[in-house]
């Protein structure tokens, strides 16, 4: 078994969302993912390459103050599950000032939720690790909601007019 550096820490996230998952295989398994960036090379066989400004929402303290840093968010192959399906994602920063944590996982999409899980490191190494635990793992966790929100506006089931 491969081990994990102290510096990495484990991440899971859930988002509740009525899914159409016909549809929200049809958006993820597609050029249809225009709303994550700049579509750019991919480095990594199967995966699609975006562009994009990761943001990192202050909620409690300043609700309209939000931290943005470039990186690229790698997206895998849609791969259909027995309640849905899951697709291998991550994101590093695009330049060689990491603000942000690195993070590789999966997003799985059930008819009833969205769900992120993987493994981020911090930036600065075991010394960025020690903030980070200090701090609860508020960028990584604050940057994963982002997305997972991000992601439930795009792949929810749209509301029928009444």
């Amino acid at each position: 078994m491969t081990s994990v550096p102290a510096h990495v820490t484990p991440l899971r996230l859930v988002q509740q969302a009525t899914i159409d998952m016909a549809r929200a295989t049809s958006l993820l398994d597609s050029d249809a993912l225009g709303w994550l960036g700049t579509s750019v090379p991919s480095t990594r066989p199967g995966c699609r390459r975006y562009l994009t400004d990761l943001s990192l929402p202050i909620r409690e303290h300043a609700p309209s103050l939000t931290f943005k840093k470039a990186a690229f968010i790698d997206v895998g192959e849609v791969r259909e599950t027995p309640n849905g399906c899951e697709i291998e994602i991550g994101w590093q920063s695009s330049s060689l000032a990491p603000l942000f944590p690195v993070f590789a996982g999966r997003l799985t999409l059930t008819a009833t939720e969205l769900r992120l899980e993987g493994f981020y490191a911090p930036p600065g190494g075991e010394i960025g690790a020690v903030l980070d635990r200090a701090f609860l793992n508020i960028a990584a966790r604050g940057t994963a909601r982002w997305f997972l929100e991000r992601t439930a506006q795009i792949v929810a089931s749209p509301r029928t007019a009444r």
